[in-house]
Formats: C-alpha cells, structure tokens, sequence
C-alpha cells in the first residue's frame, strides 16, 4: 500500500471547523497516483460542495479523489466496508473530466442505493464492466454498482465518496486497464523511516532537545528526479496536505521526535512522505547536588578548597568514566568554548557560595555538555569551653573523682539540636579519632584537667572543638537520716514512699538554702549524675537502705550526702480478739492481754482504754475494750477486744407429751448462753434442737449445757407416764409384776390404779407407788389371759387399756 494512503486513516479525528484543510471539499482532494490501493476512513462534510447527480447525493461524511491518468483504458473500482454489516451504507459520484472543482458539472456515474433496502447480499459498491446502468438509487433502486468508463492520458476526474449510515472505515480497489501516474521516490533511503542524529548542544542537558539542520537531507531525497519540490512537516497530516512547513534549523521538542518530509512531483502533483526520526544524542550527564564543605579553620572564613572530580561520577550518572573527557571553568562561556579551565583542586574565590561549571565530552561522538555545581560552605556548629566541678567524696582528698561528661552536653552545644559530642583526652587522639573517653564515667588523674569536646553537626557532617576543663571539689553536705513506721499502705512489707524533700533541711543546714538537691540510688550515680530519683521514693531494699543526694552550685558539685532509710517494724500482734465472760461466775475475772507473738511484753508499752498501762489487764464485766501497743521507736498497732456475756441455762418449762407411741420431752431455757441439750447421760450425746423424740415411759434425767463459754451446765428429772404391753409372773426376775410406769411420790403419787378381767370384775386396786400386781386374785393365780385398766392420774388424766398376762 502506498504511504500517502495508509496515513489517510487520521482524517478521521479532522474537525469540521477545519474543513478547508481536510479532504471533505473537493479542492483538498488527495491526489491518486499509482494505482495503489485505498484503506481509509471518511468523517465530516467540509462545506456543502454545489454538484448534481441524477442519484439524490447529498454530504453526510464524505472524502474526495482527483483521478488523473497517465495511460487510457477502462476504468473501475470496488468500494469494501471494513464491516460486512448491511446496515453499512456507502454511495459515490464521479465527475469529469475535468480538472477544476468549479466546474464539475453533473455526475457521470454515481449509486446511492441502500444495501439492506435493496436486499443486496454485501455491502460493496462501485463501478465494474457486467453493469450498463451509468446512474441507479436512492433505496432499494438497484444493486450499488454502475457501469465502468473509459479514460484517456491526461484526463482528471473527481471521486467523491460518501458513508450515509454507518461508521466503518473503507477500502478501495482500482479496475480496469488505465493507470495512474506513478508518485516520485525517495532517493535517500529504501528503509520507510529515515534517523537524523544531532547532539544534545542546548542546555539543559538531559532533556533531549536540540537544533536539526533539516535541509541537509533534501538534494539526497530528490537525487536526479526532476520537478520535485521537498518540505518538512511536523506531522504526517500536514505533510500530506503540503501544510505548515517547517523552518531549518529546527529545535525539535521530543526525543525521539517524527517529521515527515513531503516530496512533491510539482507536474503530475502526486507525492510521497516519509518519515524522519529526530534522534537527539545525549551525553547523559546530570546536574549534580550542591557540593558542600565544611569550612576549613586553616584558610579564611567562608573559604575551603574542593575536590571537583568527586562530582564527575554524580554528573556522569553512571555512564563509564573511560568514554568521557570533562574540565571545570569559571563561567558558562568558557565552558561551551572550552577556555580558561581552572584547576580541579579548586579552593572557592568567592567565600560561602560559588558557581562553577564542569564541561563534559563524549570520547566518541565529540558530543559535549556542560552543567553547574555550586560550591557551599557549611559554617562549623558551635562549641563553647566548659568547665565540670564535681565532688571528691570518696574519703580520699587527692582530688580525683568521676565525671559524667554528658551532664554537659547542652553547655557545650549551647543546646542545639542534631549534634553529637565526643571527648578525647588530647587533641591528637581527637585529630587521629583515637581511643575516645567514655562519656558516662570519665576518671581524672589531673586537678585540673583539661580534655577536648569534638561537636558534630549531624546534619551537615561539620565539626568544632572546645575545651573542657575538670575539676574536683571536697566541700561537703550533711548526712541525715529518714525513719518512718511501716504504716503506709496497709502492708507491713518494710517498704515505705518517703518524701525526700524532708531531708533539706537537714542536707542543707549550716550551708546556702539555694543549693540544688537531686537524689540517687548509688554513690556512683549521684557521682555521674545518672539515673536521677524522684523526690517520692519508695526504698528497693525493705526496713534499710541508704541513698544519695548530690548538692550542686550552678551545675558544679558541692557535697554527696548519704540518706538513711529506715523503716521501723509495727508490734506483731493479735488485732482483733473475741472472748465470754460467764455471768454466773461474778465476781471472777478474766485476763486480757496486749496480744504480743514471739515477743516479750517489756519492750513495748500499753495504754488500755481502762486507763491501765500493763501488758495484761483482768475484767468481770461484759464490753469492748481497746490497747494500743507502742514499740520503742514509736511505731504502735491497736488491738481491740470484744467480751461478750454468757451464762448457765436457766430452765422455765418442760412439756412432755406421754402414754403414746412417740413420747417427747420439749425443753424451754433462757440465759447470755448458746446452748445444746443430753437425755439421762451427762456426758451427751448432745444435741442442738429442744425437742426429745420417741422416749421410753419412765422417769429421765434431761441436762442443759452453755457451749458459748462453757459457763455449765444444769439437769431437771422427767416423768413420762408409760403401760407395759404384758408381764410374766412366771416365778423368774424378768417382768414379774405389773405397774404404771412414770409416778413417783414426786410425780402424781395421788393416782388410782385398777385392774379388771375381760369380764370387768375389778380383780384389784394397786398402789401407783407399790411394786404392781402379781397377777393374782385372793390368793388364786389367775390364768394367762388379756386383762384391763383404768387409771386416774393426780393431774386428772384418765388412761384406759389393756395388757397381757403370760404363763
């Protein structure tokens, strides 16, 4: 496919408001040479061009060919959608000959049929040899193709191509015999694209423009053709409409940036492109960061001298050294003429800030850039000498000590932020960053000695050096003591939190109250000053431990003095206690003590709330008593006891319920006491409810016992009214009489006993307090049988019954 064509696709995205620059109108009409085939696209009308047809063509998305033909013969063509859809619909006219668009006259031939109105099997169009019809459409009005025509050498036409529904780009195909003027060639190259190379001569370097001299191509482009015209085009567009030619030189504005040259057959009017690559060659090079010195205390303020090959590598951006020459000027004129170098070891003219400029040239190419490295001086961080007091408290006045060197960090510094300092015992282990001191605990061997501060700006890497001067000090501050009972939290574990601002005045005494105090854990970091104590303290070592306190003037030590802290046990004693006092035993006492364990009384003092002062005391009377225990360093605990009342029982009442099948004894007492109750044995078992359950008839002894406080116990007899089942006067010891059970001559004596046979003879009248009948009636043995009775208690009751009499 020739090149003018394949770029016609881009008419596409024309405006319409650009139309006179576009093929839409018949006077932009691309020129067809060659007889190379067409794919393109067709979008907007230009202006409404004045033509007729006999088909109704009108504009709707249109483009426009002029036909002019080298050799006569038949001429035709098939127009193709690139989509087989039938919806898509193209129509033509072609007009001529003629070679002026105003004068076109009527169609020739033209098809503005519908394929999907007509039922036609495709969407092509055009003009063949099998048709005879010169005009057919709109509609279903014939089959979209009309008859060839026959053309000679030299006669133009113009095709005018129309897409009405649809928007599928085309192809065109040319039939027939006639041919078309080839197009002129490009001499220069057979390759489609064409490298022009320049270097990179326009800073700033890097960004890949330069200065084309675009003509130097033009005499190759043409060789021996005759009637050419070349021009250059920023764009294939304007190359192809022969618009907005470009000016050499040019300064390109991409890297790698397309042109296109246009090569122009001024007779025939055909033309080719070709597209021209603007390739800029840039050296690489980079503008480097600021190269920044620190300023050398040998030379003047403001002045160091610069290394300026340590920026090559930075300017080179990793390019290889070896493919590269560079040298260093003044000024930018001297580096493009490449004059006046100066020295690489450069030390800066102007002090603080300066701009040179590195000039560097590609071995190969002879290509070269230049940039600009500011030259900066970093001025050196503050370093102020100082001078450490610190105390000689070790028993020994010789005047050596421990220094904590980084108390001084602010003084040195004057408190600037993004510095470190680092100290060296002479200014050659300094200079060679030799055996640095420790900072935290520096020994002195001199009074006064004098060491050397290096102060880092870490920011900037600069450095500065002051002098530090150490001296020890052997004036003193008092010791004092804290005691404390271990009463503070409720925890007696020898721990305490003391307050150690009540030892100032103690530390102080005798000395300036405007000293500064601050407390620490150990001699050694009261020293060094590390690890500072708050002034609420809570001692890590129970009931004793000694801390320190450093007293400074002015940041410089005046005294360590030692704190003792101690924390005093309370008394170990019995706080609560709960004991009985028996009612019953006044007017005896009972003791109570200060409740001391595995301690001995004397060493403590009591104060009861009866006014007594010993360790025990005796009382006979129920009631809350209190002591305070007191230790002889004055730490106490208070005991508090309670005396509650108790007593023996007192009993009130005793219900028996008898003559049953479950007798029950039911005891009711009062008293101070808690009691518990035992039938008949002393000894128990006891029990804790009143009530006695299923008790044999006959007399018992119930007893009544306090178990608050053991104050005794008290015992009432009982009777219960019983009636054996049977007797056996058998002539054996066993039931050999019959008789009430439960009357005594102290419980119902007054009662009346008779026995009456089944018959109710009364057979006898026995005494309640006798031994009973013996189953005989005047001295006759009666027989063994069931027998009756009637029984009239002293308290009223009567029981009626029977029992048996065995043989």
């Amino acid at each position: 496919m020739n090149k003018l064509f394949s770029i016609l696709l881009l008419f596409l995205f024309f405006s319409t408001t650009v139309f006179s620059q576009t093929p839409n109108d018949c006077v932009n009409a691309i020129q067809i040479c060659g007889n190379s085939n067409i794919d393109l696209d067709v979008a907007g009308v230009g202006i409404q061009e004045s033509f007729s047809n006999a088909c109704g063509m009108v504009e709707n998305n249109t483009i426009w060919f002029r036909l002019t033909f080298e050799q006569a013969g038949n001429f035709g063509f098939i127009l193709t959608p690139n989509s087989t859809a039938i919806t898509e619909d193209y129509d033509f006219s072609l007009f001529g000959p003629t070679d002026s668009c105003s004068n076109l006259g009527a169609a020739i031939r033209c098809s503005t049929t519908n394929p999907q109105a007509a039922n036609q099997g495709n969407n092509l169009t055009g003009m063949n040899t099998t048709e005879t019809d010169v005009t057919e459409g709109p509609g279903v009005d014939g089959d979209s193709f009309v008859n060839e025509i026959e053309v000679l050498n030299g006669e133009t036409y113009y095709l005018l191509i129309d897409r009405p529904v649809g928007n599928s780009p085309f192809s065109l195909e040319w039939t027939g015999s006639s041919q078309f003027p080839n197009p002129p060639e490009n001499q220069l190259s057979f390759d489609d694209v064409i490298n022009l190379n320049a270097c990179d001569t326009i800073a700033p370097f890097g960004d890949g423009i330069t200065q084309f001299d675009l003509e130097i191509n033009t005499l190759a482009l043409a060789g021996n053709q005759t009637n050419i015209v070349v021009s250059y085009h920023d764009s294939e567009e304007n190359a192809v409409l022969g618009l907005n030619p470009l000016a050499s030189p040019y300064t390109n504005t991409s890297n790698s940036q397309a042109i296109y040259a246009r090569i122009l057959n001024t007779i025939s009017l055909c033309f080719i492109t070709s597209r021209i690559n603007l390739n800029v060659i840039e050296i690489g090079i980079v503008t480097p960061s600021d190269f920044e010195l620190c300023d050398n205390v040998n030379l003047p303020s403001g002045i160091s001298e610069f290394d300026l090959t340590l920026k090559i590598p930075e300017i080179l951006n990793g390019l290889n050294l070896n493919e590269y020459t560079f040298s260093f000027h003044l000024t930018e004129d001297n580096a493009v003429t490449n004059s006046n170098p100066i020295p690489s070891n450069f030390q800066n003219t102007a002090p603080e800030i300066q701009e040179v400029f590195a000039r560097v040239e590609e071995i190969t190419t002879e290509c070269f850039g230049y940039v600009a490295i500011n030259l900066i001086i970093i001025p050196p961080p503050d370093a102020f000498d100082t001078t450490i007091i610190q105390c000689d408290e070790d028993g020994i006045p010789e005047g050596f000590t421990t220094f904590d060197l980084n108390q001084i960090f602010d003084d040195i510094t004057g408190g600037a932020s993004n510095r470190t300092v680092e100290f060296y015992v002479s200014l050659a282990d300094l200079e060679n960053d030799e055996d640095e001191l420790n900072a935290d605990a520096f020994e002195n061997y001199f009074n006064l000695h004098i060491i050397y501060a290096l102060v880092t700006n870490t920011i900037t890497d600069c450095s500065n050096i002051a002098e530090i001067t150490l001296q020890a000090s052997s004036t003193a501050s008092n010791h004092t003591i804290l005691e404390v009972c271990d009463d503070d939290d409720g925890t007696e574990d020898g721990f305490y939190n003391f307050n150690l601002n009540d030892t100032l005045n103690e530390i102080l005494f005798g000395i300036s109250p405007d000293l500064e105090v601050t407390f620490y854990n150990s001699y050694e970091g009261a020293l060094i000053e590390d690890n500072p104590l708050g002034n609420n303290f809570t001692n890590t070592i129970p009931y004793q431990q000694t801390i320190y306190a450093r007293v400074e003037n002015m940041n410089a030590c005046f005294g360590i003095s030692n704190i003792e802290l101690t924390v005093f046990k309370l008394p170990n004693i019995v706080i609560q206690e709960d004991l009985y006092y028996c009612l019953n035993t006044f007017p005896q006492t009972i003791i109570l003590t200060g409740g001391l364990i595995d301690d001995t009384p004397n060493n403590y003092y009591y104060d009861w709330s009866t006014g007594e002062d010993e360790f025990e005391i005796e009382v006979n009377e129920p009631g809350t008593y209190t002591v305070r225990v007191t230790s002889t360093q004055g730490c106490f605990k208070d005991k508090t006891i309670n005396v509650f009342a108790s007593d023996i029982a007192t009993v009130t009442e005793i219900q028996v319920t008898d003559a049953t099948s479950n007798n029950t004894i039911s005891v009711f007492v009062t008293g101070e006491g808690v009691y518990d109750y035992a039938l008949d044995n002393p000894e128990g078992p006891y029990q804790e409810s009143n009530i006695f359950e299923n008790v044999s008839f006959g007399f018992h002894t119930v007893y009544v016992r306090d178990i608050e406080n053991d104050c005794g116990t008290v015992s009432e007899i009982v009777s219960v009214i019983g009636f054996p089942k049977f007797f056996t006067p058998n002539g054996d010891t066993f039931n050999p009489r019959w008789q009430v059970r439960g009357v005594s001559n102290d419980f119902q004596p007054n009662s009346q006993v008779l026995i009456f046979d089944r018959f109710g003879k009364l057979l006898a009248e026995i005494d309640p307090l006798g031994p009973g009948w013996d189953g005989t009636f005047n001295g006759f043995t009666m027989p063994a049988s069931d027998y009756w009775f009637v029984i009239s208690l002293q308290d009223g009751r009567t029981f009626t019954g029977h029992f048996a009499l065995k043989r």
